[in-house]
């Protein structure tokens, strides 16, 4: 009985030791696999980048793995066009692949067929996503529509990531409303222009090619009429090979842009004005090709609150705001921008130099606070990008 209670507990003294040895394999094999599954990903990531702009849908890449090899990949060109999955998926047999897919993929019917059909009978077995569709049609509809098919389903790799991506979307979809970011350029010490309104040029050229491929990723720019008369833009993006041109938005509550001005040379552009502009004046800018928008008076202008609910219901992603200091606390006083991108650049202005105006804060506590999400150094320049948030 002795020996037999001896053998026992020799028995048992191996199972122990067996247990961490198991659990160390099995989270080693567990790191491998997000590893690797963290690395198809990013690529996936890179191909969803590829493209700036694909408004109203999501910005998507796809790649498909077999035996740990890319053997396909695809990305969403825009409306109208194959969908990452389907793009990827095109003329392959997925069985025994791996897809890796930056956002949910489809289940409703639109101009294109569901990506879950397409997957599902291509054969592949397992779909890494990496973060769920927000929109009222999806919310998972995907997912579980793969699981019910028999598909292996890993989701929320690199989330973050793929969120960023698509931050505009994401924000739209959850809100009803497109995502506002208000793009300033600081000197050093907090001047947005000199004392006679110039502001050409704060930053160097790496920041102003920055703000171009801003301008490509976005539905439209919004400015005030300062900003037309001071400088005569045309606000277009001209960085790398730019298939459309954002929307150009004015705001101009009486009437002093010129039917001349450059920005009406091209494109689509929408003036946002009151009753109290000269009606001469709202029939000019309609011969040059605008579209006047007369909205309520408000108390700098235009009602900022119409202009906004006018511009939700166009069903845009993302507005990005140049306006000058007097649209820039206009903004920022009615609580609009949901993102600052604020560009610094290596200079001295001083008094009278122009700043930010009254924001109605007389104590610290009234301060409004954001988020820092992102910093990035462009040349001598500095990119600071803050959001709406717990700071």
């Amino acid at each position: 009985m002795r020996r037999d209670a001896h053998r026992a507990r020799a028995v048992s003294t191996r199972l122990l030791r067996t247990v961490p040895r198991i659990g160390r394999s099995r989270d080693r094999r567990l790191r491998v696999l997000t590893e690797s599954d963290e690395h198809y990903m990013q690529q996936a990531l890179e191909l969803a980048r590829r493209v700036p702009f694909t408004a109203p849908n999501p910005k998507v890449g796809a790649v498909v793995v077999r035996d740990d090899r890319i053997v396909a990949e695809g990305w969403h060109k825009g409306a109208g066009h194959l969908h990452a999955e389907a793009m990827a998926l095109e003329g392959i047999d997925g069985r025994g692949a791996t897809l890796y897919v930056t956002l949910e993929p489809c289940v409703h019917h639109g101009r294109t067929p569901p990506c879950v059909e397409r997957i599902v009978t291509s054969g592949i077995d397992r779909v890494v996503a990496a973060m769920e569709d927000p929109d009222d049609r999806m919310r998972g509809a995907g997912i579980r529509y793969l699981r019910d098919q028999g598909v292996d389903v890993t989701t929320d790799v690199l989330e973050l990531a793929a969120k960023k991506v698509n931050a505009a979307f994401v924000h739209q979809r959850q809100t009803g409303r497109p995502l506002f970011t208000l793009k300033l350029a600081f000197s050093i010490d907090g001047r947005i222009a000199a004392g006679d309104g110039s502001s050409r040029w704060i930053t160097g050229g790496p920041a102003r090619r920055r703000a171009h491929e801003r301008r490509a990723e976005v539905d439209a720019i919004l400015v005030g009429a300062g900003t037309v008369l001071a400088d005569d833009p045309r606000l277009t993006a001209r960085a790398g090979a730019v298939e459309r041109q954002p929307a150009r938005v004015v705001v101009d509550a009486s009437g002093r842009v010129p039917p001349d001005a450059a920005i009406f040379n091209a494109g689509h552009v929408i003036v946002a004005s009151t009753s109290d502009a000269p009606h001469d004046r709202h029939t000019a800018w309609k011969e040059r090709g605008a579209e006047v928008v007369v909205l309520p008076g408000g108390t700098s202008g235009v009602d900022l609150r119409a202009l906004v609910a006018d511009l939700n219901r166009r069903g845009w992603l993302e507005i990005l705001c140049e306006g000058g200091a007097s649209l820039a606390t206009s903004l920022l006083r009615e609580d609009v921008p949901d993102r600052l991108e604020i560009y610094t650049g290596p200079a001295l202005i001083g008094r009278p130099g122009l700043d930010i105006g009254d924001l109605s804060v007389s104590t610290i506590a009234q301060a409004q606070r954001m988020k820092l999400v992102d910093v990035t150094r462009l040349g001598e320049d500095v990119l600071t990008v803050y959001e709406k948030g717990d700071a």
